[in-house]
């Protein structure tokens, strides 16, 4: 049974002036820098700075933050503008450390992107993020002073996975832990690939960021690469092939990006990156965060919830979802009320920094509050309401099916009989369908919940959607897009969407700088892709055999949406998704490897007949 969360048990209140960053001149009145270059078991240092409170009369537990992106500012006289996950923290006293992983930054050691987990360790070098996390902590306790023995560890996206990796074998002073946005699998779903298909300008723009050797150590961040043009859609389109990415861009520094190109298929190589079948017998508290419109890793949020679940049925494990881009929750010029042109009601991750990971911390390393909220806190877009459930997803649940009709139309009653046995178009990877209307050069994040109209009116793109709502219809945990479609060419993409159609008379935002106009809106509330040859497998991929009928069944992230009475549920599919999505030849090839000559129009038919439905598959909530 649902309920609206009025609020948490264990909240403690927060005074006013906390909400604020506290600024360079507090942090210098309240607290003494110190910077160290902690020894590692194999003899390999890591650059770590520790941010203590002046006052000495009582003890304080330790927050570590692990990063790749650098522990800035360096030097013991330069502070931060903030200390903690949010400035609740630094008002309430710890004891701060941030530190450089091995490899990056300050840091000695070679850096390897998502170092495998090493669950036999033997010798001093066989070392992971695990053991370098145990190591810190071990070290953190005999040297630095006033500390209680307890310590907390957070992060978000990579310094999520951090934090995660940091609880497998955990020191024992390790009590709360909260991964945030971590990375679970960059082949299946997180940030490279979605079901085998590349995140194209998302991967480009951090490939020099994250995949580039560090030739010496640094403590300025270097400049990102001037491409010479803010135009995405342009840029990507007059790349051309993969294998241009190196020869005309990367020239062999980014040794992270012909890594990936040489593993085009989910092999080994991805496979030993999976940090989820190590998450066993956890012993911290874990309060695992996430964003529906977290268009990075949403996928490994849930699989990390899941993983945890599944190995640790008596670790206090909380999951919170709510309605914000990737790490929107902490960040301090976000207050979580909205993305581009959709409202969500209330300062929605101010609520969460208030009242879910401030008493967190303080419940499991200070012992304040009594923090006890249910096992899944969930953010239900369409009513803005937060809602609590004992399990994810809730139980309950009813089987809810939206099958393609012909002219268009999306039903819950399978198809009968029908004029036409499918709808078809013709994908072009020479103008592929762009993922939204204004294309910047990097991934834009709006994209998760940005009008779709501009899509929905072009030829190779099919739109399927119900009559107007007489009463609301709440989707909640994972969909399932299970098409029966053909091609002329041997291989091809599909793209699914669900949007959420607002009738012509919705209000417009207020207040609405943008002036957005949200009458007959088409909300996107999820949408992926399947790289078809991976249909099968994503280990071995199968060509398609051209005009064969054949069967396209793929897992789209969870949602909790309520589609409101009077809206109406569009689907739309297509075969392009640029350049989020890098255009496939429709050739069965090695596409890192194709060349200009493999790329062919190709006509896709999508078909709905009573023997080769297509469908859409939810769980709703009655």
């Amino acid at each position: 049974m649902r309920r609206l969360l009025i609020t948490i048990i264990a909240a403690i209140a927060i005074l006013q002036p906390a909400l604020f960053a506290q600024g360079p001149e507090y942090i210098r009145e309240h607290y003494v820098k110190r910077e160290y270059q902690i020894p590692m078991r194999d003899g390999a240092k890591l650059f770590t700075a520790v941010y203590s409170p002046q006052d000495t009369s009582q003890t304080y537990p330790l927050l570590l933050f692990r990063t790749q992106s650098g522990v800035l500012p360096y030097g013991a006289d330069q502070l931060p503008v903030t200390l903690g996950p949010s400035p609740l923290f630094g008002r309430s006293g710890y004891i701060f450390v941030t530190q450089d992983i091995r490899g990056r930054w300050m840091s000695e050691g070679n850096f390897e992107v998502l170092r495998p987990h090493q669950p036999h360790k033997q010798r001093p070098q066989d070392v992971d993020e695990s053991s370098d996390t145990y190591d810190t902590i071990d070290w953190l306790l005999k040297n630095v002073a006033n500390h209680s023995g307890k310590v907390g560890l957070y992060g978000t996206s990579y310094r999520g996975w951090l934090a995660a990796a940091g609880m497998i074998d955990a020191h024992p002073a390790l009590a709360a832990v909260s991964p945030q946005a971590p990375i679970g699998d960059t082949f299946v779903g997180d940030d490279w690939h979605h079901n085998g298909a590349l995140f194209l300008n998302h991967t480009f723009f951090y490939m020099p960021i994250k995949g580039k050797l560090r030739k010496a150590p640094y403590n300025v961040a270097p400049p990102r690469p001037d491409y010479g043009t803010p135009d995405g859609y342009d840029f990507f389109l007059r790349l051309g092939p993969l294998t241009n990415v190196d020869a005309r861009y990367f020239r062999g520094e980014v040794p992270y990006w012909n890594e990936i190109a040489a593993h085009g298929t989910y092999d080994e190589f991805w496979k030993r990156l999976r940090l989820t079948p190590h998450l066993k017998n956890i012993k911290p508290a874990v309060l695992i965060v996430g964003g529906w419109f977290d268009a990075e890793d949403l996928f490994g949020t849930l699989q990390t919830y899941h993983a945890i679940e599944d190995a640790n049925p008596r670790t206090a494990n909380v999951l919170v979802i709510g309605p914000w881009v990737h790490g929107g929750w902490n960040d301090g010029k976000i207050d979580g009320s909205r993305l581009g042109a959709v409202s969500f009601g209330s300062p929605t991750a101010e609520f969460y920094r208030e009242n879910i990971e401030f008493p967190f911390f303080e419940f499991h390393l200070k012992g304040r509050g009594s923090f006890q909220p249910v096992e899944a806190l969930m953010f239900e877009t369409g009513t803005n309401c937060w809602r609590e459930h004992a399990v994810w997803p809730p139980r309950g649940t009813q089987p809810f099916a939206l099958y393609f009709h012909p002219r268009g139309r999306l039903a819950n009653e399978p198809p009968a009989a029908a004029e036409t046995a499918y709808d078809e178009y013709t994908s072009d990877p020479d103008k592929p369908v762009p993922y939204i209307d204004q294309i910047g050069f990097r991934m834009l994040p709006e994209y998760m919940a940005a009008d779709q109209r501009f899509a929905a009116r072009r030829p190779d793109v099919l739109a399927y959607e119900t009559q107007p709502l007489t009463e609301e219809v709440t989707l909640v945990g994972p969909l399932v897009a299970d098409l029966r479609v053909s091609t002329s060419g041997t291989d091809s993409d599909w793209i699914v969407k669900l949007i959420d159609v607002y009738p012509a008379s919705a209000p417009d935002p207020d207040p609405n700088p943008a002036g957005a106009r949200l009458g007959s809106y088409q909300q996107l509330v999820r949408g992926d892709v399947m790289r078809g040859k991976f249909r099968q497998s994503l280990e071995t991929p199968e060509p398609f055999t051209p005009g064969e009928p054949t069967a396209v069944v793929f897992k789209l992230p969870d949602i909790y949406h309520t589609f409101q009475r009077g809206h109406k549920i569009m689907v739309q599919l297509q075969s392009t998704w640029f350049p989020l999505v890098d255009r496939n030849p429709q050739t069965f090839v090695d596409i890192y490897r194709a060349a200009e000559s493999d790329f062919h129009k190709a006509d896709m038919r999508v078909y709905r007949s009573p023997a080769l439905p297509s469908r859409l598959i939810a769980e709703r909530l009655p």
